[in-house]
């Protein structure tokens, strides 16, 4: 069967590139306007607008390296912020003294935030306090002199950007915490789904030849003692866990990527199937099939897992209530769920006896049936009395059937 990709990216980043495109446009129009408003105040007007002119140029063509983490290197970091330094050495040239005495702006203005903000975004926090100290030291050098609001600018822009810096780096940090948690998600249901399949064919037919070897003796005992270890040894590996090697997670430029590679078992019919189809195979002599007269619909995939948890009950019932002893299928379709009902006249189940065979890795009752129902959002109660036989009752929501079938259908 070929093989699936299927991929998952999340990025709590890209939101703040898109903000800080915006920002650095909207900033670089707010300093062209503070410029126009106070044109008559600048002693050397050519000054301004030859920067204004790099400025918007500049803001322009490098608004694709403000896009993601990957296009925006540290060589253009530097630049950005020698663009914004410059603007503020430059300020003295071109506004007049009492201006900037009195606290006017800089040439760039707000605009050299966001050059800070990209550090924040791109490096965390300490690249954010390096470019925000030389921005800092550079307004000192262009006033003079230590003003009260020069160093309230200062102290704003420094924390924050440290505090953008911080969310950003623990917000990585979230992203990648999120991707193994959604691969180890993904590993365990395949391990269950794994687990499931192997009890219903091999451990089945391995315990088999263990109890058919046991009786015949010779040298069919030794065989029967083979397959008995290796029913114990795949037991504990299916238990201890089949972690699939093709999932990983990654730090990409758009955030933390989750791949799972499945492998599909079949193409699968579309649309709902009729449950009683498929339960009608297990009715013979000594296993009854009641059934509602009209079908009762399910998507395929669901269907034939509950199929397979009553395939997984009658084989308890062989296996441990005897070769003589009957059973009975019960099919319920219910306005909002589907209940199918497996009863038989067996001994029963000792209390703690389910407990205790999960505990040495028989998955019998643990994933061949309440898994099943589980992942399919639906339950399986178990009720045995000692010597009254045992009875499991399976129930489907249809809604939550319908939509795990939609959910098979797209991949």
């Amino acid at each position: 069967m070929p093989r699936r990709e299927r991929v998952m990216t999340m990025s709590v980043e890209l939101p703040l590139w898109r903000a800080l495109a915006g920002y650095r446009v909207l900033t670089m129009l707010y300093a062209i306007g503070l410029c126009a408003t106070a044109w008559s105040h600048f002693v050397r007007p050519w000054v301004a607008v030859a920067y204004y002119a790099v400025l918007a140029v500049w803001t322009l063509a490098t608004l694709p390296k403000v896009a993601n983490e990957a296009a925006c290197t540290r060589r253009f970091l530097a630049a950005d912020l020698a663009v914004a330094l410059t603007g503020i050495l430059l300020t003295p040239l071109a506004d007049n003294h009492e201006r900037i005495a009195g606290g006017g702006p800089t040439l760039p203005s707000i605009w050299t935030a966001g050059s800070v903000l990209a550090f924040a975004i791109r490096g965390g926090w300490r690249w954010a306090a390096v470019a925000s100290t030389a921005v800092a030291v550079v307004n000192l050098v262009e006033r003079g002199s230590p003003a009260r609001d020069t160093v309230h600018n200062v102290i704003l822009v420094w924390v924050a950007s440290i505090a953008i810096g911080y969310v950003v780096e623990v917000a990585r940090a979230s992203e990648r915490t999120l991707a193994r948690a959604l691969e180890i998600e993904a590993a365990t249901r395949e391990r269950e789904r794994l687990a499931r399949d192997i009890h219903d064919g091999v451990l089945q037919v391995l315990a088999m030849v263990k109890r058919r070897g046991t009786a015949l003796g010779g040298e069919a005992a030794e065989l029967g003692r083979l397959a008995g270890e290796q029913e114990v040894a795949l037991r504990t590996l299916v238990s201890g866990g089949l972690v699939p090697v093709s999932r990983v997670s990654e730090d990409a430029a758009a955030g933390a990527v989750v791949r799972a590679v499945e492998v599909p078992s079949e193409e699968e019919p579309a649309g709902p199937v009729d449950l009683r189809s498929l339960l009608a195979p297990y009715a013979c002599g000594r296993v009854g099939l009641a059934e509602p007269g009209a079908p009762v619909p399910l998507p395929h995939a669901a269907a034939r897992e509950v199929a397979a948890a009553v395939g997984a009950a009658l084989d308890n019932v062989r296996m441990h209530a005897g070769e003589g002893a009957r059973a009975w299928i019960l099919v319920e379709d219910e306005p909002d769920e589907v209940v199918v009902t497996v009863r038989d006249d067996g001994p029963g189940i000792p209390e703690g006896r389910l407990a205790q065979a999960e505990g040495e890795g028989r998955l019998g009752v643990a994933q061949s049936i309440r898994g099943r129902l589980r992942d399919l959002g639906g339950s399986a109660e178990l009720i045995s009395v000692p010597g009254q036989g045992t009875e499991v009752e399976l129930k489907v929501p249809k809604g939550a059937a319908r939509a795990r079938g939609k959910k098979a259908e797209q991949r």
